[in-house]
């Protein structure tokens, strides 16, 4: 393990200043619930927002309120996206709250690298790792890699069009941020806080981070990113997230977003962040079930979008659901 981290310390230290070219409005397609009016509403302000090609508009029926999909109701859905593809599609996006789940896999899992049965017989186990993970799968989809997929939540026109216009936002001047990275003092759900960076300051960036031992971020107007480690997290309505922001609270079941078992990571969205990332079943305690925080932001700071920076993030990703806006990109050039 100390191995791996001093990889990954190397690869942070040692990313290349320039950024990188993030995933294009071209190569992205928008499914759409026609049974869901905010589903229609949502995806035609995503496309006008970012001028996603009306060909690149998917459209299918679904019960708006289902949470769960069957595997097999899931392979009828997959089945109905792909024929209506457009070729150098890369990535999907998804517009609804839900379906959010194929049994016990999220439905964005569950779309790039198809539905894992063995997790679901055995959730507390270890999961199917991702070519993904780290930029290790470079290939486009029609060379063979993986077709990218995330969900917009559409509980609200007016939050998603706030999320929207937060992940459309380009920087002609890179703002001063801070990356925050909070150890808590619920010791099972800061395990992941060995993969946080050291405080320090990015100066091609202009970003700050700040790692440190709190259970709570209060009156920060600079978040860039947020990681903690609480089944619950306080103070949010004191913060203020730059666009572009992302935001995870690290532990179980934030995924499940229609649930109050735990935090939904609805909430980081409804806060002001730009995207976030939960699990929809109980993953247990795997650091590789989660976003990985030193591979999110060194990806991220590349100019990867949020999409392509947050799979990247993430080794065992069968049961995390990625949400947001995919094409948020604040350090794309």
């Amino acid at each position: 393990m100390r191995i791996f981290l001093m990889v990954l310390v190397y690869c942070w230290c040692c990313a290349p200043a320039w950024a990188g070219t993030p995933l294009s409005p071209a190569q992205l397609a928008l499914v759409v619930n026609d049974n869901e009016p905010n589903s229609v509403a949502i995806a035609a302000l995503y496309r006008d927002a970012h001028q996603v090609p009306a060909a690149n508009v998917v459209h299918v029926r679904l019960p708006p309120r289902q949470r769960r999909l069957t595997s097999d109701e899931f392979a009828a859905l997959k089945k109905q996206i792909d024929a209506q593809l457009a070729p150098g599609i890369e990535a999907v996006l998804m517009v609804w709250t839900a379906p959010y789940a194929v049994e016990c896999n999220s439905i964005t899992a569950a779309f790039s690298l198809g539905y894992d049965a063995a997790q679901c017989n055995k959730p507390c186990g270890p999961g199917r790792p991702s070519a993904y993970f780290n930029g290790g799968e470079s290939r486009s989809y029609a060379e063979g890699g993986v077709r990218l997929s995330m969900l917009m939540p559409t509980e609200s026109v007016e939050l998603a069009s706030a999320v929207i216009t937060r992940g459309a936002t380009r920087y002609l001047r890179l703002p001063s941020a801070t990356a925050y990275f909070l150890n808590t003092s619920d010791r099972a759900r800061s395990s992941r806080a060995r993969y946080f960076p050291p405080s320090g300051v990015v100066k091609a960036k202009e970003l700050t981070i700040k790692t440190m031992n709190a259970d709570v971020l209060e009156g920060a107007q600079d978040v860039m990113l947020y990681h903690t480690g609480l089944v619950k997290v306080s103070k949010l309505d004191t913060l203020h997230f730059l666009p572009g922001a992302l935001a995870d609270h690290l532990t179980s079941t934030g995924g499940d977003l229609l649930s109050d078992a735990q935090m939904s990571s609805l909430r980081w969205l409804e806060a002001g962040a730009t995207a976030s990332y939960g699990t929809v079943s109980e993953p247990c305690n795997y650091w590789e079930k989660f976003p990985n925080s030193l591979v999110l932001l060194r990806h991220y700071l590349n100019g990867d979008s949020a999409i392509e920076a947050y799979w990247k993030s993430v080794a065992w990703p069968a049961q995390g659901l990625f949400i947001g806006d995919p094409l948020a990109a604040p350090y794309a050039r």
